[in-house]
């Protein structure tokens, strides 16, 4: 039997770990989860679970993460939906077929995970802006269904604070409601005239300068679609630190409509929140298929740029939970480019402003 090399025998180590870890969670809760336990269960040191995990929080949530993948891994609906209404019906009726009942089993596997974000400022507002993330991304999605309704990224709000109100109850009042007023308080959403604007510019727009630098880009990985991202056509390539994650919206809507958009997302602590990144990205895929036509998904693709391979390519060398540098890519070549808030939309727009 041949010897398994090393990065083998990591991968290997860290799919039990994740698998002992996911057990321990389920069964002891967070809080009561031990390390020396899960290394146990996982016929490995204590040590070794450290050489793959940071800590038992950022393992929470790469189990988690892990769930997520799985989850979203399944088949597009078969059932498309034609109307804002319809998807975000589909989206409750699926997102309430999966609350937790009090005798299931791993019920407990996700029941601190708000408690572990809200414990720290290091989670918190990342997370805050993976959610607005996510009402973005399904906002643009429900105004692909309906051109004619404006912005609808405040009702994609609505129904996500529906919905994580609903897990909530669901977790520390098991029965608490009945889940088809969910799914129609969330197809109500769409008619309710809900107030929202989009601002023809930022109050902050940075400064866009050209330049003329190769672009060379790696290959990497669509986390919207699971598939390979095309990095070598013409548009906007937005380097986005989780701080600053919803400028993406600057970049999706100013930038024409034959253009590419590019978001990828990095991290000052991708020990912690990249895991956390994964999470919250694997559960928008899975809305996305089970509630919305591939025909509506927003054009940007969105890459986990944990090792900032691309971030780099970019011409960016630090990054930050703060960074926000945005570049317009033509012809294989970098043209223009801004740092700062408002480089989203300095950069999709093709604005150059005197310095």
């Amino acid at each position: 039997m041949a010897r398994l090399t090393r990065a083998e025998t990591q991968e290997r180590n860290r799919a039990k770990v994740l698998e002992a870890a996911r057990d321990e969670f389920a069964e002891r809760g967070f809080r009561d989860a031990k390390i020396d336990v899960i290394a146990e269960r996982a016929e490995l040191t204590r040590g070794a679970v450290y050489s793959n995990f940071p800590g038992k929080r950022a393992l929470y949530f790469a189990v988690l993460a892990a769930a997520a993948e799985r989850d979203s891994a399944g088949p597009r609906s078969q059932d498309p939906a034609l109307s804002p209404a319809e998807a975000l019906g589909a989206l409750a009726g699926a997102w309430v077929a999966r609350l937790p009942l009090a005798t299931d089993p791993g019920a407990r596997l996700g029941a601190d995970l708000m408690p572990e974000i809200l414990a720290d400022e290091l989670t918190r507002r990342p997370y805050a802006q993976l959610m607005r993330f996510e009402a973005i991304t399904l906002g643009l999605a429900l105004e692909r269904l309906a051109p004619r309704d404006g912005r609808l990224v405040r009702v994609a709000e609505a129904a996500l604070t529906t919905l994580h109100g609903a897990s909530r109850l669901a977790a520390v009042a098991p029965g608490f409601g009945e889940p088809f007023n969910v799914v129609r308080v969330c197809e109500s959403l769409p008619g309710l005239g809900l107030p929202d604007e989009w601002p023809p510019e930022p109050p902050i727009v940075a400064q866009a300068r050209p330049v003329d630098e190769r672009w060379t880009p790696p290959s990497a990985v669509d986390s919207l679609r699971d598939s390979a991202a095309a990095m070598d056509g013409d548009g906007v390539v937005a380097v986005l630190g989780l701080h600053r994650l919803s400028a993406a919206e600057e970049a999706i809507r100013a930038a024409p409509a034959g253009d590419s958009v590019t978001i990828a997302v990095v991290t000052g602590e991708p020990a912690e929140l990249s895991p956390l990144t994964q999470l919250a990205l694997a559960e928008l895929r899975g809305h996305l298929k089970q509630a919305f036509p591939a025909s509506t998904w927003p054009r940007a693709q969105v890459v986990r740029d944990d090792a900032g391979a691309l971030a780099a390519a970019a011409g960016v060398t630090a990054v930050s939970d703060a960074t926000e540098t945005a570049v317009r890519i033509r012809d294989g070549r970098i043209v223009l480019r801004a740092e700062g808030f408002g480089a989203c939309h300095a950069v999709a727009t093709g604005a150059v402003r005197p310095g």
